[in-house]
């Protein structure tokens, strides 16, 4: 095939160079056995596969090479160069090797591509707590993960993932549930909210009582739908073993009516032979054991660096057949990181509101406080952080602190006016449009005085609504469903063409 030059030794010595066909295709064969064992064994019980296929044209085939080696060997010393050059021509070690190679090839793509998915499997693990801090007669006790019950008291802490599914009994905070549902936006959770295993806790500390533990978390759920998806197979992975109790007899049929046939027209017995394990070794289904494992591999690792994760190879090769598409907004039509959109100040200049802005919201790790940061770290405006005291989260409303002897207040309108700060109807109407235009407003007041408005929002990906024009173009129905209120999520959803959308959505 290649050409490449043989060393002085084996020139022409035929006998030398099946001797060591037969060795090199011996060891491929004793390294691939499971084939032999696994195919044979369904060939006993009736149920040929994939699998007999492949143990019948390598099997055959190493078989008779070797029968033709043995005959080789009769010519010694070697009389005739011509007859033994014939016989060398018509072994199938190289056949028997193939055939092996490129169907463990296959399976070596097969298990690349299921690699990735153990690789996000790996991360969801990670993200379980192996203890749990619960409340047993009035006292804080660290208990194993698997010992918890449905009913127990657990504590979940800033800055802890939540281990358990479980309702709030006490306390409130706000929750990052972007490792479950991709909102990364935190959610409040007050008494009687929901709280699900997987998600992080950022500020005050809760009591839960557990609804679902062990395998029946949300976690343990995502965990259990990931790790099948490894272990699945394609449709048309499967189209192999669905004929083979057709094919495998068919063949074995063929290449026995291709020997009679061949010995009636008065052929030799070796040719016959030939043609019958010729037979069996083109029915080896080579192509369709390499070919599926690269096609899963590949659109497997393109979805892999665009953020999706099939759950199964199945639902894979469906998606050449879908008509409707329901998808999330956050991180998906949108960057999934709150950006600084708007900056007005009221009663002070730009600078001095960022200024301000940039030294509270510095101490918070709220992810619209960590836009605000950004935003004035990536800006040109000379800002200076000034030194905060008393700082103070208040959950779900805002924070606060004292700046050079005041107070400088940051969060929502209820926030602000639970503080009874006066917001006029001009700056109110302000908000209302900001609110309406899909961002978060966030006030910022010194003592009683209103300083400015900084809006947040996170930002539609630049190339959103093409993708969504051309899903359209074929004929897709794109819906739209996420846990934002109906202003945001129509607002976004019209600026990317969207025109269905089910908003207000949560676990």
């Amino acid at each position: 095939m290649f050409h490449f030059p043989l060393p002085l030794v084996l020139q022409n010595n035929y006998l030398a160079l099946s001797l060591l066909q037969l060795l090199l295709s011996a060891t491929i064969m004793v390294i691939n056995q499971k084939f032999f064992i696994n195919g044979f064994r369904s060939l006993i019980k009736l149920s040929p596969n994939m699998d007999s296929l492949v143990a019948i044209g390598s099997s055959a085939s190493f078989i008779y090479s070797v029968v033709l080696v043995f005959n080789m060997t009769a010519l010694f010393p070697p009389q005739n160069q011509t007859k033994l050059n014939e016989i060398y021509h018509n072994l199938y070690f190289e056949s028997a090797a193939m055939i092996l190679v490129l169907i463990t090839v296959g399976k070596i793509l097969e298990a690349y591509s299921k690699g990735k998915t153990t690789n996000s499997l790996n991360s969801l693990m990670d993200l379980a707590p192996k203890k749990v801090l619960i409340v047993k007669n009035g006292k804080e006790i660290l208990e194993d993960f698997s010992k918890v019950s449905i009913g127990d008291v657990f504590i979940v802490k800033p800055g802890d993932v939540v281990p358990l599914d479980g309702i709030v009994i006490e306390g409130k905070s706000s929750v990052n549930e972007a490792s479950i549902t991709g909102e990364s936006i935190p959610i409040e959770k007050n008494i009687d909210d929901i709280v699900v295993s997987g998600s992080q806790n950022l500020y005050g500390s809760m009591q839960c009582k557990a609804q679902s533990v062990g395998e029946e978390t949300m976690l343990s759920k995502i965990i259990k739908i990931v790790s099948d998806a490894s272990s699945s197979k394609a449709p048309i992975a499967k189209i192999a073993d669905k004929v083979s109790g057709v094919f495998v007899p068919i063949v074995i049929l063929i290449s026995i009516i291709t020997v009679i046939t061949w010995l009636l027209l008065g052929e030799s017995v070796s040719f016959a032979l030939n043609m019958g394990i010729s037979v069996l070794v083109i029915s080896c289904p080579c192509s369709l054991g390499l070919a599926t494992p690269v096609a899963i591999m590949v659109g497997n690792g393109v979805a892999a660096k665009n953020g999706v994760l099939f759950k199964n190879a199945t639902d894979m090769e469906q998606c050449g057949k879908v008509n409707s598409i329901v998808i999330d907004k956050t991180g998906t039509i949108t960057k999934g990181e709150p950006k600084v959109t708007d900056v007005i100040p009221f009663c002070i200049n730009e600078s001095e509101l960022l200024e301000k802005a940039f030294s509270i919201e510095k101490r918070s790790e709220h992810p619209l406080a960590k836009a605000i940061t950004d935003y004035v770290e990536n800006s040109s405006s000379q800002v200076n952080l000034q030194k905060v005291e008393d700082f103070k989260v208040v959950s779900g409303f805002g924070v606060s602190g004292f700046i050079c002897g005041k107070e400088i207040i940051s969060g929502n309108k209820n926030f602000i006016k639970d503080k009874k700060i006066k917001i006029d109807d001009l700056i109110n109407q302000k908000i209302n449009e900001l609110s309406e235009q899909g961002k978060t407003p966030l006030i910022f007041a010194e003592d009683d005085k209103l300083l400015g408005i900084i809006a947040v929002a996170d930002v539609v990906k630049e190339d959103s609504a093409y993708a969504i024009s051309l899903l359209k173009k074929l004929g897709v129905c794109v819906k739209m469903l996420t846990g934002d209120n109906q202003k945001t999520a129509e607002f976004i959803a019209k600026k990317v063409g969207i025109d269905d959308v089910v908003s207000g959505v949560h676990l």
